[in-house]
C-alpha cells in the first residue's frame, strides 16, 4: 500500500457503517410466520430485531439468518437478542436492552403450538410469556404498537375477563386440551391487562395458515398439513364434519404483509382483526379439490365430528384436540379487510395457492425427510413432484 491508497481512517466511504437500532422486535422470528414476518419488515427495510432463546450465534439463530439469505435478505442488518418469555423482562441483559431501546412495534408471535401439550407447559409461554411481553412493552418510551398474534377461534368474546375463576379454567382446559385453552386464557389477558396500563394493542387472530402463495413453501407441518398427509397417504376413508363444515385458510406470505402492515394503519388503544380468505371452499370441497390435484381417492363419506370424538383414535386416526377446529361457524372479517384494503393487500387465488402448497408438502416429505411416496402423481398431474424448484421459490416469493 503506498501513501496515496486511501485507509479507513482517511477516506469515511471507507468506514464501517453503524447498524441502525432496531424500530421493530419480533419474538417468536424463528417459527413458520415469524421468519416470513422478518423476511417481510426487511425488505421494506426496516430496522428488525429477534428475540431468540440463546441469542446470536445459536442454531436456532443461525438457521433463521440462513433461510433469510436464501430468501434474498440481508441479514447483516438483523439484530439478535438473547430472550425468554417465560422470564419477567424477558431475561434481556442491560446491553440487549440498549440494542432495543428505539423499539416501537413489537410483534409477539411466539407461542407452543402442538396437540398434546402438558397444561403447565402451554401456559408458561402461551399465558405467562404473553404477560411478560405486555408488561415489557409497557415501558417502552417509544412504544407505538404491541401486536399480539392470538389464535384461530380465540378472541371473539367482546368483553373478556381475566384472570377466570380456577374451576372454569379447569373446565376450559379439559374441553379444549392445552393448546387451544392456554391461547384462548392469554388472549384474555392480554387484552384486559392492555387496557388496565394503556398498551395500544391489536390481536390478530389468523384462520389456518398455509405456504407461500406463490411457491406453495411450507415450513409447517401441524394442524391442516396433517389433513393433506393423511389424504395423500390415503388413510381418510372418512371426513370428518358436514358439508357446511368451514375450515378457512390464510396464505402465509399474505398474512405476513398485513402482520407488517398492522402497526401503520391501527391507531387508538385497541384492534382485534380475524384473518382468513373467505373465498375457502367448504371442508369437503376444500378436500377434494386437494385429493383431485394428488391423484387420491377423496374421503368416501362425512362422518359427524361427536361420532368421530366417541371413537377410538386408533380408528380414526383423527387427534381429539384437532377436532375443535371443526365447525359450521362464520367469522366477523370487516376491521381487518378494512385495513387490507388501506394497506393495498388482497388474497391471492385459493385454490392455486392451496394446490401449490399440497406439492411442497408431498416433497418436503411433510418434514419428516425425503419426498413422500403416498400420493399417486401421475405424469402431467399438477400434483407432479418437483413442480417448483427451491430457486424458484426463492426468487418468485413476492410476486
Amino acid at each position: 500500500m503506498n501513501s496515496t491508497t486511501p485507509t479507513p481512517e482517511s477516506d469515511p466511504q471507507l468506514q464501517p457503517h453503524p447498524q441502525p437500532q432496531p424500530r421493530t422486535l419480533v419474538l417468536g422470528a424463528t417459527g413458520f410466520l415469524g421468519r416470513w414476518l422478518v423476511l417481510e419488515l426487511l425488505d421494506r427495510g426496516e430496522p428488525v430485531a429477534v428475540g431468540v432463546r440463546g441469542g446470536h450465534g445459536t442454531v436456532r439463530d443461525e438457521q433463521l439468518r440462513r433461510w433469510l439469505r436464501e430468501h434474498g435478505a440481508d441479514d447483516t442488518v438483523l439484530t439478535t437478542v438473547t430472550a425468554d418469555l417465560t422470564r419477567p423482562d424477558l431475561g434481556l441483559t442491560a446491553t440487549d436492552e440498549a440494542r432495543l431501546a428505539d423499539v416501537r412495534d413489537i410483534h409477539n408471535l411466539a407461542a407452543l403450538y402442538r396437540f398434546g401439550l402438558d397444561r403447565a407447559e402451554a401456559h408458561a409461554v402461551n399465558v405467562d410469556g404473553a404477560l411478560h411481553v405486555l408488561h415489557w412493552a409497557a415501558a417502552r418510551p417509544r412504544l407505538r404498537r404491541l401486536v399480539h398474534l392470538s389464535g384461530y377461534r380465540v378472541g371473539r368474546d367482546p368483553a373478556p375477563r381475566h384472570p377466570l375463576p380456577a374451576a372454569e379454567t379447569d373446565a376450559l382446559y379439559r374441553r379444549l386440551g392445552a393448546y387451544e385453552a392456554s391461547k384462548q386464557v392469554g388472549d384474555a389477558a392480554v387484552r384486559v391487562t392492555a387496557a388496565r396500563l394503556g398498551v395500544p394493542l391489536t390481536t390478530v387472530n389468523p384462520s389456518s395458515v398455509i405456504g407461500h402463495s406463490v411457491t406453495g413453501e411450507a415450513g409447517q407441518y401441524l394442524g391442516p398439513a396433517d389433513l393433506v398427509r393423511q389424504l395423500a397417504r390415503r388413510r381418510m376413508p372418512l371426513l370428518p364434519g358436514t358439508a357446511r363444515t368451514f375450515l378457512p385458510v390464510v396464505a402465509v406470505d399474505h398474512l405476513a404483509r398485513f402482520l407488517a402492515a398492522v402497526p401503520e394503519f391501527d391507531d387508538g388503544p385497541a384492534h382485534s382483526h380475524t384473518v382468513l380468505d373467505p373465498a375457502t371452499p367448504p371442508l369437503p370441497e376444500l378436500v377434494a379439490l386437494l385429493a383431485d390435484h394428488l391423484g387420491v381417492p377423496a374421503p368416501r363419506a362425512l362422518v359427524p365430528v361427536g361420532l368421530v370424538r366417541r371413537l377410538p383414535r386408533a380408528l380414526t386416526g383423527a387427534d381429539p384436540e384437532t377436532l375443535g377446529f371443526l365447525s359450521e361457524d362464520s367469522y366477523d372479517t370487516a376491521s381487518a379487510d378494512r385495513l387490507a384494503r388501506s394497506a393495498g393487500l388482497r388474497h391471492p387465488p385459493v385454490a392455486e395457492t392451496l394446490r401449490r402448497w399440497a406439492t411442497c408438502l408431498v416433497a418436503d416429505g411433510f418434514g419428516e425427510g425425503g419426498a413422500d411416496e403416498g400420493a399417486a402423481s401421475r405424469p402431467g398431474r399438477p400434483g407432479r413432484l418437483g413442480r417448483f424448484s427451491r430457486t424458484g421459490r426463492a426468487t418468485d416469493r413476492r410476486r
